[in-house]
């Protein structure tokens, strides 16, 4: 499922309510630093020649959204980066986000601006200063156990570790929101995936005690998906992931 416009919906979101989606990948593919095998928009397509929409055009395409909706009355409870990719790719992600803070300061005074990311790119100072205006930042961990990650996200980076990613995250000082897809299935070359077993759950329970996100966000898949043979994970079963961490007192949200 390919989002075919820079601004989409608004749509009911499970984990944020009636979200206005920014997309500022290519219309046509997706563009990601990752090729998580549960990604609705399937994998990316490298034999494409992307074209990213610019700053001006994103600016433009959210400045008439909002006076649409302004007229029909209807108010966004968030403005939602996601899309048919990475968001913080773009290479004029810092501007994109300012622009944004603006038209919303306009028009939605108390919507949520909101990034979800894979924090694949916090090495870059922009990336973080505009992560940094943003009230919501959805940064991406699927496992602790590199080995696993890999598995599941197949970032485009090859050497990338979890400890890469955890590094990367601390640079929020826990203000942001820690996301993980919880999963099971087997892999077309035949590899089991499964990070809710003892081990998985035991580092990535040590990763939120590191971290401190003030918030956690896990969730099962929900649409089609590239790989078939993956398992939604029950309600029940979620539920147990997070109780360790309701009972220290932990903000866990479940989309199960």
């Amino acid at each position: 499922m390919l989002f075919p416009e820079i601004v989409y919906g608004p749509i009911h979101s499970r984990r944020l309510g009636i979200s206005l989606g920014m997309n500022l990948m290519p219309v046509n593919c997706k563009l990601c630093s990752f090729n998580c095998i549960y990604c609705e928009c399937g994998f990316n397509r490298p034999q494409l020649h992307p074209v990213l929409p610019s700053r001006e055009q994103v600016k433009d395409a959210l400045y008439a959204k909002l006076q649409q909706l302004s007229k029909e009355g209807v108010v966004p409870d968030v403005i939602t980066f996601s899309g048919n990719g990475e968001p913080t790719m773009h290479p004029e992600f810092e501007g994109i986000i300012e622009d944004t803070c603006l038209l919303r300061d306009t028009y939605c005074r108390e919507a949520k601006v909101s990034v979800l990311s894979n924090a694949t790119q916090l090495a870059r100072k922009d990336v973080v200063q505009a992560l940094n205006r943003c009230d919501n930042r959805i940064l991406k961990l699927d496992s602790a156990i590199t080995t696993t990650m890999r598995a599941i996200d197949d970032p485009v980076n090859s050497q990338l570790t979890a400890e890469d990613i955890v590094n990367l995250l601390k640079v929020f000082d826990g203000d942001f929101t820690l996301q993980t897809c919880f999963l099971r299935g087997v892999l077309p070359d035949g590899r089991v995936v499964d990070n809710t077993t003892a081990d998985e759950l035991e580092a990535w329970y040590a990763v939120v005690h590191l971290l401190h996100p003030k918030q956690v966000m896990i969730y099962v898949i929900d649409r089609a998906t590239p790989v078939k043979t993956l398992e939604k994970i029950s309600p029940e079963q979620m539920q147990q992931i997070a109780d360790p961490l309701l009972a220290e007192g932990i903000h866990v949200q479940i989309s199960a």
